[in-house]
């Protein structure tokens, strides 16, 4: 599924069609809005180099970004370099992060990420998506956001947020984060790649959630295609 995306023809979803006028003119009103919204926006995540935003974004699965930036200067001050972490007791280190949750995983996968970056690459961190995979620990959704966060190069990362927000407006029918990645890179132009993730992430924080969305305060309502989007509205705005 790594390879799905970079085999789709340009501008052609993932199921081989093309997105009409009228969907990308929907797709540029939403981004439009987002970036009204959060003019400025980036991770919140706290990192000092590509390598460090390597490791916290893997820290941040499954908790909050205030957990892992409590945690990380603890980890960086203990291990300063891809080196010291790849050469670090795992048990050292799962007492350090253990805060984060599934510590045991995202332990061997931060030690496992750094050694592959000194075996592979000196230490220092590819701004290529297909060398950033081929790093054990690290995904699409984590190589996209280094990418786009670190040195600007167009990368859509689809997490938990971005997969929901993106299928509650209709932008995208799929569920698997790879073809959700390639219909949104048939939507907008490489150009507006890098911001697109960031604001549709905090829009799922802040209006979008997965229990308890806002939509009678939401921005984007009128372009919304989630059925539940009335009810929890409060009110009939149609």
């Amino acid at each position: 599924m790594v390879g799905y995306a970079l085999a789709a023809m340009p501008g052609t979803r993932a199921d081989g069609s093309t997105p009409t006028s009228a969907e990308r003119s929907k797709a540029r009103l939403v981004l439009s809005r987002l970036r009204a919204r959060y003019p400025e926006i980036g991770t919140a995540l706290d990192y000092e180099d590509a390598w460090q935003l390597l490791v916290v974004t893997v820290l941040s699965a499954q908790t909050t970004d205030e957990n892992v930036n409590r945690v990380a200067p603890l980890l960086f001050e203990r291990y300063p370099t891809p080196a010291d972490l790849a050469d670090a007791n795992p048990e050292d280190v799962e007492q350090l992060i253990f805060s984060t949750g599934f510590f045991r995983q995202k332990t061997r996968s931060i030690i496992q990420l750094s050694a592959d970056l000194e075996e592979q690459h000196g230490g220092e961190v590819p701004a290529d998506l297909d060398q950033l995979v081929e790093l054990r620990g690290v995904g699409r959704k984590t190589a996209s956001v280094v990418l786009a966060e670190v040195w600007g190069i167009p990368a859509i990362a689809v997490d938990t947020h971005v997969k929901r927000v993106t299928g509650r407006l209709g932008l995208t029918r799929e569920s698997d984060p790879v073809k959700i990645e390639t219909d949104l890179r048939a939507l907008y132009p490489r150009a507006s790649w890098s911001g697109i993730s960031m604001r549709f992430i905090q829009f799922g924080r802040d209006i979008c959630d997965a229990r308890r969305p806002l939509c009678g305060e939401c921005d984007l309502f009128r372009l919304c295609e989630w059925p539940e989007r009335f009810r929890f509205a409060g009110r009939d705005l149609d």
